[in-house]
């Protein structure tokens, strides 16, 4: 049978897993129904203005509450979350994150980042490599919502509200605080992907302005799961994130035990291959903000603190133009990765599904020589870019980067060659 899902961005849900437990009026009764308990997850102040407003009500076989002292991980934090902190001005790549065995959170590698869950601004980057389900074993980040882009392998991501399938292709976001678990969807099966933790403001649709009502992601696409829940009783590990530090707490349940829930503070995921693309019919390359499919805003108007913008296949049919991403300079700050195929601005090799790349602020970026040297002689007849699917976090603040980052097995320590054989045509 086909998963069930629910359809919209930022709507208002209701779901259950069995008929009746939900109240009629969805209000927190005196006594739940079927025997559960009334819990309200709550992402945002309780005084955040009526449409920032984000919070679910969980009915559930057993308190969140109900588990030992977390206690911990030292030797997981020091393995898996390594903390962002050379600021580097060079533009920097990197190959892709090699196999790993275990599960999803012991394959966690941090890049680079800025901000903190404490300031409550900025993100981190993170790969990802895990082979092994997480059994008896859950995740709640406290920290920042989690998006994951797939990039090899499809994962299944359980949490409270219910259960999602997600494919290379596909994105998925966790918000702050929900409990989850990440697991291979076949057996025998190296999972790869990208993971954007958010610190700051829960992400939204950009505003379209005068694009009108239909382009870039459409709300309904957006897909949350329905209410589903585990009634397990044994042993059991909730490993929270506090301030990039892992802690373990022992549960005598399973912690997916939510049997109906209703609200607006949901997981959802989303199909990267329904983005409708905006893209010009007459002249000059628009700004990569136009592929921008979620945001998360600032307390200043029109400033992100990150964006997550795609490039993916679309058609080329700018005349008397320069089709590629032009030579650029940016008070953003840009990290790279590919999902799929080839990116239009480095043919040259170099970057690669799985790999990443970073233009710090400022840092100066653009198509290499030999993707501009084919750029410039082509013929500007109607062209399709097909098989390709990148991605970039674009943040306001400048990105650190670790001391995983900087190892010599995973960074392109000749990615700047790229850009060596620019010829002189000065005349």
């Amino acid at each position: 049978m086909e998963k069930q899902y629910l359809s919209g961005f930022g709507n208002h849900f209701s779901s259950e897993a069995r008929p009746g437990a939900l109240p009629l009026d969805q209000n927190s009764p005196q006594r739940a129904p079927l025997g559960l308990y009334a819990e309200q997850l709550s992402g945002s102040a309780f005084t955040a203005p009526r449409h920032h407003n984000l919070y679910s009500w969980l009915y559930r076989i057993r308190p969140s509450v109900m588990h030992k002292a977390y206690k911990p991980l030292k030797e997981l934090t020091q393995k898996t979350m390594f903390k962002p902190q050379h600021i580097n001005p060079n533009q920097m790549r990197w190959n892709p994150l090699k196999d790993l065995n275990g599960t999803f959170i012991e394959g966690l590698r941090t890049v680079c980042g800025s901000g903190s869950s404490l300031e409550g601004r900025g993100l981190h980057v993170h790969l990802y490599s895990f082979n092994q389900g997480m059994k008896n074993k859950y995740m709640m980040n406290a920290d920042g919502d989690f998006l994951f882009v797939v990039q090899q392998g499809s994962v299944q991501i359980k949490t409270e509200l219910g259960v999602m399938d997600v494919e290379p292709g596909e994105i998925a976001v966790v918000p702050r605080g929900m409990k989850f678990q990440v697991n291979p969807l076949a057996a025998n099966v190296n999972c790869k992907g990208y993971v954007g933790e958010n610190f700051g403001n829960p992400f939204r649709l950009p505003d379209l302005g005068p694009i009108g009502a239909n382009g870039l992601a459409h709300r309904r696409h957006f897909l949350t799961p329905v209410a589903a829940f585990e009634d397990q009783e044994g042993s059991f590990e909730l490993i929270g994130k506090f301030n990039n530090e892992f802690w373990s707490a022992e549960m005598g349940h399973s912690p997916l035990d939510v049997v109906a829930w209703h609200g607006n503070y949901v997981p959802f995921k989303y199909d990267l291959r329904k983005f409708n693309t905006i893209n010009t019919v007459s002249f000059d390359h628009p700004d990569p903000s136009i592929f921008t499919v979620l945001t998360s805003q600032t307390e200043t108007p029109g400033v992100a603190n990150v964006d997550l913008a795609i490039f993916p296949p679309r058609w080329m049919v700018a005349e008397h133009t320069f089709r590629p991403p032009y030579f650029h300079r940016n008070c953003m700050s840009e990290y790279m990765g590919l999902i799929y195929g080839e990116y239009d601005a480095k043919t040259a090799g170099g970057f690669v599904p799985g790999g990443g790349s970073l233009h710090n602020f400022y840092s100066a970026h653009g198509p290499d020589s030999e993707s501009f040297e084919k750029a410039s002689a082509a013929d500007l007849k109607p062209l399709k870019l097909t098989d390709t699917m990148a991605f970039m976090f674009e943040t306001r603040a400048p990105y650190m980067v670790t001391d995983f980052a900087l190892g010599k097995d995973f960074i392109q320590e000749d990615y700047q060659e790229c850009w060596q054989g620019f010829k002189k045509h000065f005349k």
